[in-house]
C-alpha cells in the first residue's frame, strides 16, 4: 500500500531539512537524551542535561532582500558554525537538531554551571551575528537564545515547551537575547567585565594553557606536527574554550596580548620538539585587523628560536570576509619568510574561491563536517574527492580534520588527502604530553 499524501509530504519536508542544514529533526533530541538516560556510563549525570533553542530573526527580510536561496544558505552557515562551536566548546556529549524556520536546538549532557551555560550561550550568540557571505552579499543575523538547565528526568516537551515561552520572551525583549526558560534572565555568576578582568589576570599570571592536536600522516601514520589550542581553566566557570576565551578577550580589547601570550607560549614549548615536527598557531579575525602583526608574530618566532620553515599558520575564511586585500599582503610576507599558510575549516561556510587565487596557500584544512559522512554518503565522497583535485591542481596539500573513526581514516587516504588530524588518533593534550608522544614516534621512526 503506497504512503497517504500526508506521509508524502511529511518525507518530503524531512529531506528539504535536511538539504537545507544537514541536520536532523526534534526526535533526535528525543532519541539522545533517552539514550543518555538509560546509558549505566553516564545515567548518574543525566540530571546535568542542559539546552539552548536559538532563534533568528529577520529572515523573511532577508529573503525578500536576497533571496529565498541566500536566506536557505543563511541557514546552512549557522548549522554549521553551530556544529562546528559545539565540537570545539562542549566536552560532554551533544546533539543539535533543527527546531523548524529559524530555530535550532542543542542539547548536552554538560556537567556545568548556570553561569558556564549561559557563558556558552553568549558566545554561540557572538559567532551566528558575524557576517555570513553569500553569492549575492553579506548576511547579519540577528539571534535570540533561550536556555534551560533541565529537571531530573524532565521530557524533552517540557523542556522544548519552557524554551519556546522564553524564546518569545527573549523576542520581545529590547537589546536582550538571552532568556532563561525558569524566568531568570540574569543568573548568578561573573558579570562580563568581571571576566574581562578575570581574562587579563589569567594572561599576566600565566593561566592559560596551551594544548597541542597532533597531526599524522595518512601515507604511514607517522607523527608531523601538532595544532596549539587554547584553554582557560576558570576557578569559578571550569573550562573555557578558545571561542569563548577569544570573545571574552575581544570585548575586553586584548586580542593581541591574549594571541601573542598563546604563540609565545607554543612556540616556546616546539623549540623542544624532536626532528621536522610542525606547529600550526590559529590566526583570528582580530590578528589581521593589526597593521603590525606581522611585525609582531616574526619578532615572536625569531626570539624563540623556533625555526620559520617549521611554522603553519592556519587561517579561517572567516577572518578573511572583512579585507582579503590586507589579509593577502600579511599571508605574503609570512610566506616570504618560509611560514606556510593553511586555509582552515575549508568547506565549513561558503567558500569564496577567490581566496585560492590571491592568498599563498600551501594546505586546505578541511572542516569536520567535510568528512564525517565519507564513510556512507556518496555524494560526501565526491565532494570530497572534487576538493582534493581541486588542491592537487593548485599543488596544496589537503589536511583532513576530525577524524574520529579508522573508515574515516581509510577514505581520507584513499582520496589523496596528505594529513589528518582527530580523535582517532590522538586528543589534545599538555606540552609535556606531547613531547613524550614525539620522543616515542622519533624512536620508532
Amino acid at each position: 500500500m503506497g504512503a497517504s499524501p500526508k506521509d508524502r509530504m511529511q518525507s518530503q519536508t524531512k529531506r528539504l531539512e535536511d538539504r537545507l542544514t544537514g541536520i536532523p529533526g526534534i526526535e533526535a533530541v528525543h532519541e539522545r537524551v533517552a539514550s543518555w538516560r538509560s546509558d549505566p556510563s553516564i545515567a548518574p549525570r543525566h540530571a546535568h542535561v542542559h539546552a539552548m533553542l536559538l532563534g533568528l530573526r529577520r529572515l523573511e527580510a532577508i529573503n525578500i532582500a536576497y533571496g529565498a536561496a541566500a536566506g536557505d544558505g543563511a541557514l546552512e552557515e549557522v548549522a554549521s558554525r553551530i556544529h562546528h562551536f559545539a565540537a570545539e566548546e562542549l566536552d560532554g556529549p551533544w546533539q543539535l537538531a533543527r527546531a523548524g524556520g529559524g530555530s535550532f536546538l542543542l542539547v548536552a549532557n554538560e556537567a556545568c554551571s548556570r553561569e558556564r551555560w549561559q557563558l556558552v550561550a553568549d558566545q554561540l550568540a557572538d559567532l551566528i551575528a558575524r557576517p555570513i557571505a553569500v553569492p549575492t552579499g553579506i548576511l547579519r543575523l540577528s539571534p535570540r537564545v533561550a536556555l534551560i538547565r533541565a529537571l531530573v528526568d524532565e521530557s524533552v516537551e517540557s523542556m522544548l515547551d519552557r524554551l519556546g515561552h522564553a524564546l518569545q520572551e527573549a523576542s520581545e525583549q529590547q537589546g536582550g537575547r538571552l532568556a532563561w526558560a525558569d524566568g531568570e534572565t540574569t543568573p548568578p555568576g561573573r558579570s562580563s567585565a568581571q571576566l574581562e578582568a578575570d581574562l587579563l589576570g589569567a594572561i599576566d599570571g600565566d593561566e592559560i594553557e596551551v594544548l597541542f592536536q597532533p597531526q599524522f600522516s595518512l601515507a604511514n601514520d607517522g607523527l608531523t606536527g601538532a595544532e596549539a589550542l587554547a584553554r582557560w581553566n576558570h576557578p569559578q566557570l571550569g573550562r573555557i574554550g578558545a571561542g569563548a576565551l577569544f570573545a571574552i578577550a575581544e570585548r575586553a580589547d586584548h586580542i593581541g596580548p591574549l594571541s601573542r601570550h598563546i604563540a609565545g607560549k607554543a612556540l616556546s614549548a616546539a623549540c623542544e620538539w624532536p626532528g621536522e615536527l610542525r606547529l600550526s598557531i590559529n590566526v583570528t579575525p582580530a590578528d589581521l585587523s593589526f597593521g603590525s602583526y606581522v611585525r609582531q608574530m616574526l619578532d615572536l618566532v625569531r626570539e624563540s628560536g623556533f625555526p620559520l620553515r617549521r611554522l603553519t599558520l592556519e587561517v579561517t575564511e572567516q577572518a578573511l570576509i572583512s579585507d582579503v586585500t590586507l589579509a593577502a599582503d600579511m599571508m605574503a610576507e609570512f610566506s616570504a619568510q618560509g611560514i606556510r599558510i593553511a586555509l582552515d575549516d575549508f568547506g565549513a561556510g561558503f567558500c569564496n574561491f577567490r581566496y585560492l587565487k590571491v592568498l599563498p596557500m600551501h594546505y586546505l584544512k578541511l572542516d569536520r563536517s567535510m568528512i564525517e559522512g565519507v564513510t556512507s554518503d556518496k555524494r560526501d565522497v565526491a565532494v570530497l574527492r572534487a576538493i582534493v583535485a581541486m588542491a592537487e591542481a593548485l599543488d596544496l596539500k589537503v589536511i583532513a580534520e576530525g577524524i574520529e573513526e579508522e573508515e574515516q581514516r581509510a577514505v581520507a587516504a584513499r582520496e589523496g588527502c596528505t594529513y589528518y588530524q582527530g580523535f582517532l588518533k590522538a586528543q589534545p593534550m599538555s606540552a609535556a604530553a606531547f613531547r613524550k608522544l614525539a620522543s616515542a614516534d622519533a624512536g620508532t621512526g
